[in-house]
C-alpha cells in the first residue's frame, strides 16, 4: 500500500460535530475549522513513521509497526498504547475516544475517525 509521501487537507466531513464530541473547546474548534493539515508518511514494509504537521507549527509524529504495540501520542499531547493493525488496504488503531483508519483511495488519503455514532472525513490530496 502506498502510503508514502506528503500530503494536504482538501476536505473534512463531520468535523464540528467530531470534535464537540471530544470536548475540544469551541475557539479551538473554529481555529482549525479551515486548517491545511499535512501528514507527512514514511513507509518501510510494516515500518512507518506517521507526521502530522499543524498550522500553528505543531507536530506529531507516530512511529509505528503492523502488528506491534507502539507508544504513540494525540495533538493534545496525551500519550497512550496502541497497536496498528492493516485490515484489508486500510491501517487501523484504537485512540483513546475513538477508532482511527487510513487508506489510499482514488489516490488520495482518506482517514475516517469514528466516536459512537459520529464521524470525521478527512480527504487529503498528495503534494
Amino acid at each position: 500500500m502506498a502510503f508514502a509521501g506528503r500530503w494536504e487537507t482538501e476536505s473534512q466531513e463531520g468535523y464540528q460535530e467530531f470534535c464537540t464530541l471530544l470536548g475540544i473547546p469551541a475557539d479551538i474548534i473554529e481555529k482549525g475549522r479551515d486548517y491545511k493539515l499535512i501528514t507527512e508518511v514514511t513507509q518501510d514494509g510494516d515500518n512507518f513513521s506517521w507526521t502530522q504537521i499543524y498550522p500553528t507549527n505543531a507536530t506529531i509524529t507516530n512511529k509505528f509497526t503492523i502488528g506491534k504495540e507502539c507508544d504513540m501520542e494525540t495533538i493534545g499531547g496525551k500519550k497512550f498504547k496502541a497497536t496498528v493493525h492493516m485490515e484489508g488496504d486500510k491501517l487501523s488503531t484504537s485512540f483513546p475516544n475513538y477508532h482511527h483508519t487510513s487508506e489510499i483511495s482514488g489516490g488520495k488519503l482518506i482517514e475516517t475517525s469514528k466516536a459512537g455514532s459520529v464521524t470525521l472525513k478527512r480527504t487529503s490530496k498528495r503534494i
